[in-house]
């Protein structure tokens, strides 16, 4: 039973440090869709998402008036596409993205993602297929997100498909270059992809999940800057306990709401995702976070030692809030939709290089940042590659979602609207590890996969 003060404290975090719920996604399977004819697999993938998630827009608006916490985003995510489609030729795959497209808009949700492949030990023809006509599917939409995982730490690394992803990667940079080549920021690379996350562009409904669900995925960097600064100059201990008491209370908001959207639409609850994440605007910010605990700017020295124990005690607080904690859970560090970020970049304090030590201790990968359109593809399958092998051969996930942006220099500024914020074009060092990616083939599991 919350009391007064909790209920008080709740409005103040809502209306004073920006706490919301970012999101309310419903995963659907579409396994019950599989059909050998085209047009009659998009018609039963259409119908069945409109009527799964019908009323998933009006629950989020009557429990965002009933309890007064905003609900940033209501989104779908579906079975990944390759496992639905089979073996159907690249166009049937360009149909169903169309499909997706015309049922979100249908709904009036913000996003739909299951634009997906897994492919970190092989590829099917179905998979290639549905490969090779990403960047057209996300030029020609603007709901439909694409994610596809290359690697696990059972698995190992798919050099071939990181290949593939490279290349696509540059074709949507391309194909939506009047739009600031906006197309890459709806497609994510994995590694260890989980299969119940609540959040864009990476969300898809696994297979091992019922035929519908709901996750939620809270968010609060402001509410725990604001924590810590009235914490004062305790040490660090001290400062965890603060930010697993902040998590907690932030990881029960989204466990209320997401008992209510799960009992409303009469759909199992999932998880709740306890991550953090930023948004442009001020006050919401993962890196005023760690300048709050001491540094100077976010990108210097100590910057992956504050993360790692933000992430930790992160995690803590919230899985005492609700027993089904999932999804990714942690800190996101997205350039472009982070205010902190953007300006330690600017004051040249973060660089690619450091963004690559710090996911090694947070919750997802190299995310939101964009690069010099004339960067090769080989460099961006070389940047992917180092990535996936940080969450590879941590047994985490990891992921990659770069937007080289046609046209654009190091120095010059992106700006994509909105959750996604505005970027600097970070600087990319330009020496090509081609030979390297050329050798294809997979790279080899790490020992550690051997646990049984």
């Amino acid at each position: 039973m919350l009391n007064v003060t909790d209920i008080l404290e709740t409005i103040g975090m809502i209306r004073e440090e920006n706490l919301d719920i970012r999101t309310i996604t419903m995963g659907i399977s579409l396994l019950d869709c599989v059909s050998e004819d085209e047009d009659r697999l998009c018609q039963k993938i259409y119908d069945k998402i409109t009527r799964k998630a019908e009323h998933l827009v009006e629950t989020g608006w009557e429990i965002e008036k009933k309890y007064g916490i905003p609900i940033v985003n209501k989104r779908v995510s579906v079975t990944p596409v390759s496992l639905v489609g089979g073996n159907i030729a690249p166009s049937g795959y360009l149909k169903i993205a169309h499909t997706l497209q015309r049922a979100a808009e249908a709904l009036g949700i913000n996003f739909i993602g299951g634009y997906s492949a897994l492919v970190h030990k092989g590829m099917t023809q179905g998979e290639k297929n549905l490969i090779s006509v990403i960047p057209e599917a996300l030029a020609e939409t603007q709901l439909v997100c694409s994610s596809v995982n290359v690697a696990s730490t059972k698995a190992g690394i798919n050099m071939d498909a990181i290949r593939m992803m490279g290349s696509a990667i540059k074709r949507a940079a391309y194909l939506t270059r009047d739009n600031n080549s906006i197309g890459c920021a709806k497609l994510v690379v994995f590694a260890n992809v989980p299969e119940d996350n609540p959040f864009m562009a990476g969300a898809f409904h696994g297979v091992g999940e019922p035929d519908s669900v709901i996750n939620v995925g809270v968010s609060g960097p402001g509410v725990v800057a604001a924590a810590i600064k009235r914490a004062g100059d305790c040490d660090l201990s001290e400062l965890a306990d603060v930010i697993k008491k902040t998590a907690f209370k932030i990881t029960r908001v989204g466990q209320l709401v997401a008992s209510e959207a799960a009992q409303r639409l009469d759909t199992p609850f999932g998880i709740i995702d306890l991550s953090l994440a930023p948004t442009p605007a001020v006050g919401d910010s993962v890196a005023h976070i760690l300048e709050e605990m001491g540094l100077e700017s976010c990108g210097g020295y100590g910057t992956t030692a504050a993360l790692a124990m933000l992430n930790d005690a992160v995690k803590k607080g919230g899985v005492m809030a609700s027993s089904h904690v999932g999804g990714l859970s942690g800190a996101f560090i997205p350039v472009s939709e982070d205010a902190g970020m953007i300006a330690a970049v600017e004051r040249g304090a973060l660089t690619l290089e450091k963004l690559e030590a710090m996911t090694a201790v947070c919750s997802v990968g190299l995310d939101m940042i964009a690069i010099p359109g004339d960067v090769s593809e080989d460099v961006i399958c070389g940047i992917i590659a180092d990535e996936i092998s940080i969450g590879v051969a941590n047994t985490k996930t990891t992921a990659v979602r770069v937007i080289p942006a046609y046209g654009k220099k190091c120095g010059d500024v992106v700006n994509f609207g909105g959750l996604l914020g505005y970027s600097p074009i970070m600087d990319v060092k330009p020496y090509s590890p081609a030979r390297f990616v050329a050798r294809g083939g997979r790279i080899p599991a790490p020992i550690h996969s051997l646990k049984n």
